[in-house]
């Protein structure tokens, strides 16, 4: 079955537009594909993209989200997070209960990125990409 939708995107919220789009853009290395003035947005795979925003009747509430990206070089990205002077919150590791390896970093505005390899056989994995 195909999914029901085309696109998908994530919009956080910020007070400092030009230095999170900087974090987005330049530390993770996302490219911008939307500049709306007050939003921005990066595509992080073909259908998936984060917005950040500066609207001033949006609270910035960082707590209970977590934006995952999912890769295969979980532990490349690390390094080239913590190089890049990124907050990580602790080296990748291996959940044995959700069948997943990652670690988690903040945005320059405290949201939470979960950075992950899906270990379960279950997880569809994109086209071209059917084994660990």
């Amino acid at each position: 079955m195909d999914a029901p939708f085309d696109q998908q995107v994530v919009f956080v919220y910020t007070r400092d537009l030009d230095g999170t789009a900087r974090w987005y853009g330049e530390t993770l290395g996302l490219p911008q594909v939307l500049d709306q003035g007050a939003c921005r947005i990066f595509r992080v795979t073909e259908r998936s993209f984060i917005g950040v925003c500066s609207r001033p009747n949006r609270v910035v509430e960082p707590r209970g989200v977590v934006l995952t990206l999912v890769t295969d070089d979980v532990d490349g990205w690390h390094r080239r997070l913590a190089e890049a002077g990124a907050e990580i919150e602790a080296p990748p590791r291996l959940s044995e209960e959700f069948q997943v390896y990652a670690f988690f970093v903040r945005d320059p505005n405290g949201y939470v990125l979960e950075v992950q390899q899906f270990r379960s056989p279950a997880w569809p994995r994109p086209p071209g990409r059917d084994s660990l």
